[in-house]
């Protein structure tokens, strides 16, 4: 048995991943962790090169990245109760000027505060339906900054309170690799703008929430549109209208997965290396395509194996596996079921009997289960705590820091999204939002 599944057992859950790292760095817990500098203020790592510890620590980050300046003294020495006093001080003062918006991957010390706790997609939503607020404090990543810039009011403030706070997955596609991909696409297929016989352009992109705005602009440029892990399908089926192929990115896996899903074959999948000529394809390859998916990952999700779900089933007869559909194709196909995070949250909560769940996605939403549903065990299929890197990079001490700033009248931090980029990319994130996905049914 896991030293993790023990922990839950034998004790009342603590949502705190980080009280958890801790008490693995000073020899208090049996369980393991990716890195022991997880256990460090993430302003130790602020003006490094790199993602930082954690399950993003091994992947390759762009030159030129955004790094966050030194958070001051007083934040980085507070301990937890001291900013959380802080944090609902400013808050009280801020009151509907500001609303802070955190994402299920976020540590518990920050969830604590968010005014809403969503996936990407809800919290998109959320971001358009406060034009009330002179500033929303978004705790996520940069991409997710981007985007709620992209869909709140001009005269408001978008916040990320770690500038470092990035997503090496959304890194994967950068806006020169992808217009270079367009044109190679381009020379194969003829002009992209003009329709078939059948009214189907040669190629729709289709790009996850998980990019940059300048991706979804281009996407927006050239006729397509932004999906998240709760609407691939929906915004497949929309651009399958459209266009003759899709051109999915950053995410192979969910791409794939989703496709598969709905009956494309994996022969019509072929994978774009945006390294090679052709992405590694041939001109036949590309012809025969539905599907052309680009060379990218999330490393947490990437860090799930079949072999852990076999594990799960052996130890636990009768285990209901739910995992993320940016997990590897095995891995999903090995599942009983797949979806996004609130698809996880829902399958959860709807279960009416006690039932043993092996969860693959981040680390800090499935320990937050745990511990709101103690009638079930609930245990992450990973058994070494690593989270994501750059949404461990938004500590409380961040936080307090952004929101005491607007109290003295300061706007630190604020993310904008250049007007030439945001109209077209604001076009496909419309698309998205119109696109609703058909409700998810759970056992």
């Amino acid at each position: 048995m896991s030293a993790t599944l023990v922990t839950l057992q034998n004790r009342p859950v603590d949502p705190s991943v980080d009280h958890e790292i801790q008490a693995i760095v000073a020899g208090e817990s049996s369980g393991e962790t990716c890195n022991t500098d997880l256990a460090a203020g993430p302003w130790d790592f602020d003006t490094r090169p790199g993602y930082g510890p954690g399950s993003s620590m091994g992947d390759v980050i762009p030159a030129g990245a955004p790094r966050q300046g030194e958070l001051p003294r007083a934040y980085r020495e507070a301990d937890e109760e001291q900013l959380h006093e802080r944090i609902r001080a400013a808050k009280q003062t801020l009151g509907d000027r500001v609303v802070v918006l955190g994402h299920f991957y976020q540590r518990e010390e920050v969830v604590r505060h968010a005014d809403y706790v969503g996936d990407s997609f809800q919290l998109a939503n959320a971001a358009k339906a406060h034009p009330e607020a002179e500033a929303i404090v978004f705790c996520g990543v940069h991409f997710m900054a981007e985007t709620a810039d992209l869909l709140s009011g001009p005269d408001q403030a978008v916040i990320l309170p770690n500038l470092a706070a990035g997503c090496s997955m959304a890194d994967m596609a950068d806006i020169d690799q992808v217009e270079e991909c367009w044109e190679q696409l381009e020379d194969v297929y003829g002009p992209m703008h003009e329709a078939d016989a059948d009214g189907l352009v040669p190629v729709i992109p289709v790009t996850y929430m998980n990019s940059s705005a300048a991706i979804k602009g281009f996407v927006g440029r050239h006729g397509g549109i932004v999906c998240t892990s709760s609407n691939a399908r929906t915004v497949l089926e929309w651009a399958f209208e459209r266009g003759r192929r899709v051109l999915f990115f950053p995410d192979q896996h969910l791409g794939r997965n989703t496709a598969k899903a709905m009956g494309v074959p994996l022969e019509q999948m072929p994978m774009w290396n945006p390294n090679k000529p052709l992405g590694g394809n041939d001109a036949a390859d590309l012809d025969d395509a539905r599907v052309i998916l680009w060379h990218g990952f999330c490393s947490v999700h990437r860090r799930f194996t079949v072999d852990q779900i076999d594990k799960a089933r052996a130890e636990h007869p009768g285990v209901r596996v739910i995992v993320h559909p940016e997990c590897p194709m095995p891995v999903v196909d090995a599942a009983d079921e797949a979806g996004s995070t609130d698809y996880i949250r829902t399958a959860i909560a709807a279960a009416s009997e006690p039932t043993t769940f092996a969860i693959g996605t981040e680390i800090n939403l499935v320990q937050r289960l745990a511990a709101q549903h103690p009638q079930h065990t609930i245990f992450c299929l990973d058994p070494v705590v690593c989270p994501c890197s750059t949404m461990y990079r938004i500590h409380p001490g961040y936080l307090a820091w952004v929101l005491e700033s607007l109290v003295a009248g300061e706007t630190p931090n604020r993310i904008t999204v250049p007007a030439d980029v945001a109209d077209p990319a604001r076009v496909a994130l419309e698309r998205m939002l119109a696109s609703k996905p058909a409700p998810q049914v759970t056992r």
